[in-house]
């Protein structure tokens, strides 16, 4: 199979660049019901504006390509030794090519090693069939929604919802609950792949491979599709919207998938995933390792353009602000919760790594009056040796929370920026410091990377290329105050709010 490697590698890149047509046909469906103007409409149109230029660029549709996990089916005697090798050759390659962004990091050391190859990356998972061609599926599921998966036991008692039985009520209360508590943390509007039973390993295995299902399938199974149709009506009444600005859509597709359970055991377990779903798979000459089809349609059939376009063209009423770094405190206190910020000047990038560090030392810059920016982007060198940003949406932010009210009062930071919000801490930081939180477009990995006009420097570059800290020249970089240094926070408006809404669903429905 001479073809088999670069056929890999091309699943990888359009993959990672361009959607397929179904999960496209959701968003714009989503675009089509939301309230024209508000936030989360704004929101979709920029989406839809990136969607369309990550295929135009051939990158990352968002920075964070997430742990590459591959489906194969295979002829018997096709030779799996030899094909794993060559998926992760092409893997690494695409790691090089800036097609995915290195996420492979040792567990006890935190060390990156560069390539995403390492124990256990990328996972790959074999299986025979009766056919005589291959099949290749990949998914590409960041972390920021992986954290949001979630496991119940059942009998279970539910935030909102009361008592979740062992029976099919149970087990609406339990997935209404996983789209609850994802918020915007998981770049909600999102997809849901539901496992009922198995064990704990097993369900949420069979929740994942439900995410390999077309949006608009139908499940054979009635009493499932009943579920289906349920989820995805009731579950848009709970007023999160996308990225949790609160709205009309929260949820773009669930799909369920059903497996025998031991006695004790009766698990539900749920896979979140962003709005930007990506995967691919093909279908491959048993020969040659020529891709013969794509499995799912592609993106290049549903063009996200026009609707770009008639979303950006809506007027809504919304206050504006254009800063440049260094910000002062005078400046971030006339701001207010739903106000657009525009930011030129330098920006530094921070995760997990900078964060803990910057605790307890110093850091290489002056960050009186900074913006930093919760983000680990995809980066290249060209052959001068000039580093380029290729990708650069926000992470989530909830993992600093432990961390970000120091680091404020400590470097006098004004502007903390990413996505889903932040906790009490932050937010009493913010009001007693003067600075504010900014919420980002989740995703919005080829927006926001037009905005670094250049790289200035990178520190720590030894933490890994996503925890590095990269100074960025900006110019134009829009997001939207949900904390503010009032006391304010749209984050816990809109949970509060979503909340209430739950616990509407109490009652049973399927008898």
């Amino acid at each position: 199979m001479q073809h088999f490697q670069e056929s890999v590698y091309k699943l990888i890149v359009e993959t990672s660049t361009n959607l397929p047509a179904d999960v496209r046909r959701a968003i714009q469906a989503a675009q089509e019901r939301e309230d024209a103007g508000t936030r989360s409409a704004i929101s979709l149109s920029t989406i839809a504006n990136n969607i369309d230029m990550a295929e135009c660029n051939v990158s990352p549709i968002c920075q964070d390509t997430g742990m590459p996990t591959f489906i194969i089916h295979t002829p018997v005697g096709a030779n799996q030794i030899v094909m794993k090798k060559q998926i992760l050759e092409a893997v690494a390659l695409a790691t090089k090519n800036s097609k995915l962004r290195s996420n492979s990091v040792d567990s006890l050391t935190g060390s990156n090693t560069g390539d995403n190859l390492g124990p256990g990356t990328p996972v790959i998972h074999f299986e025979q069939w009766e056919r005589d061609d291959i099949e290749v599926k990949l998914i590409l599921k960041g972390g920021g929604c992986e954290n949001k998966n979630i496991q119940y036991s059942l009998p279970t008692e539910l935030e909102g919802l009361g008592k979740a039985g062992r029976d099919l009520d149970g087990i609406r209360k339990c997935i209404m609950h996983a789209v609850y508590q994802a918020q915007g943390q998981g770049c909600s509007a999102g997809f849901i792949g539901v496992g009922i039973g198995g064990d704990r390993t097993s369900g949420y295995e069979l929740a994942k491979h439900q995410l390999f299902r077309r949006v608009d399938d139908v499940n054979p199974n009635e009493e499932l599709r009943k579920l289906e149709d349920y989820i995805m009506e009731n579950a848009n009444k709970l007023g999160i919207g996308t990225m949790g600005f609160g709205g009309q859509v929260s949820l773009l597709g669930c799909k369920i998938g059903v497996a025998n359970r031991l006695p004790a055991s009766f698990f539900v377990s749920v896979a979140y995933n962003c709005w930007a779903f990506r995967r691919q798979g093909v279908l491959l000459n048993a020969s040659s390792g020529e891709i013969q089809e794509w499995i799912y349609p592609s993106g290049d059939t549903v063009s996200m353009k026009q609707e770009a376009a008639a979303a950006s063209e809506e007027t809504t009423e919304r206050r504006e602000v254009v800063l440049q770094t260094p910000i002062s405190e005078e400046q971030i206190r006339q701001l207010r919760v739903g106000d657009v910020v525009i930011i030129n000047g330098p920006m530094y990038t921070g995760r997990d790594a900078l964060h803990k560090y910057l605790m307890d030392h110093d850091a290489p810059v002056d960050l009186n009056g900074a913006a930093i920016y919760h983000c680990g982007p995809v980066m290249s060198k060209d052959e001068n040796g000039e580093w380029h940003v290729r990708a650069a949406g926000p992470t989530t932010s909830s993992r600093e929370e432990p961390y970000q009210g120091t680091i404020i009062k400590k470097f006098g930071i004004r502007a903390v920026i990413g996505k889903g919000g932040m906790g009490a801490k932050t937010l009493a930081a913010l009001q007693e410091h003067g600075a504010v939180y900014l919420n980002a477009i989740g995703g919005a990995a080829q927006y926001y990377a037009r905005c670094f006009k250049k790289v200035n420097g990178v520190d720590f570059l030894e933490f890994g290329t996503p925890e590095a800290m990269w100074h960025l020249q900006t110019e134009g970089f829009a997001a939207i105050v949900t904390m503010d240094s009032h006391g304010n926070s749209l984050h816990a408006e809109v949970d509060k709010n979503s909340l209430e809404k739950l616990s509407q669903f109490k009652e049973p429905v399927f008898a």
